[in-house]
């Protein structure tokens, strides 16, 4: 049985922007448990400028946070992943770059940051669905091109394209477009999923506050369903 499975985390250490020592990986491990997590993805960004970022790696680096986490009895288990930066010369990476889910054949974490969507998109969508992934898009309210076409998020559904909404963004204020285009995507369902986006401990209360407000605007089951139900998808 799981808890809560937090999809997106940068919670391993000095690898990219996210917690920079094991201290404060620990600290947003006992954060997540207290507000019911059970597991999380360690999920590093996969970009050109962080070349280190491999599979051997990300396995190598989740099973010692994870020896970290038994030694200061921290019930949160990891498991490894990727957010793979969807660029122009994305589909010339080699495949050590591509990291799926629990590094399994299903499912593939990825972010844009763009303010239309590059020509380049669908063909990077399709070369990762013919490797027999599933694209998980991340934070698109974050996107610029979702803030300003917010129906893209019916394209993504054509293409086949699975979205994870940042809790973060739920508890901006709200005014923010961020806020407002994660709330119309929680209340239309469009979002497969919710994480966190975990980087460090002193931004993970807001985060968290983030999921309070998306049980209190669609409910509890909706909010399990987004945060246990379809992430136990990405199980090995």
């Amino acid at each position: 049985m799981t808890g809560r499975i937090d999809v997106h985390s940068h919670i391993i250490p000095g690898v990219d922007d996210g917690c920079k020592t094991i201290e404060q990986s620990i600290e947003c491990a006992r954060i997540l448990v207290a507000a019911g997590y059970t597991h999380s993805f360690c999920t590093p960004h996969v970009w050109p400028s962080y070349g280190n970022v491999t599979r051997e790696n990300v396995a190598q680096w989740t099973n010692a946070l994870q020896e970290e986490f038994r030694f200061a009895d921290v019930p949160l288990t990891l498991l490894p992943g990727g957010e793979l930066n969807l660029h122009a010369r994305v589909m010339e990476n080699p495949p050590e770059q591509i990291i799926p889910m629990a590094l399994g054949r299903k499912y593939i974490l990825a972010d844009i940051w763009a303010d239309k969507l590059p020509a380049f998109f669908e063909p990077s969508i399709r070369w990762l669905q013919a490797m027999g992934l599933t694209v998980i898009l991340a934070h698109p309210e974050r996107c610029r091109a979702f803030q300003d076409w917010p129906e893209l998020a019916d394209r993504m559904m054509d293409l086949g394209v699975k979205l994870q909404g940042n809790l973060q963004c739920l508890a901006d204020r709200p005014e923010a477009r961020t806020r407002q285009i994660a709330e119309l995507y929680l209340r239309k369902s469009r979002y497969f999923l919710l994480g966190s986006d975990t980087h460090n401990p002193e931004s993970l209360p807001a985060r968290m506050a983030g999921l309070n407000e998306a049980i209190a605007m669609v409910g509890e089951a909706t909010v399990n369903r987004l945060t246990i139900d379809n992430p136990r998808l990405l199980l090995p």
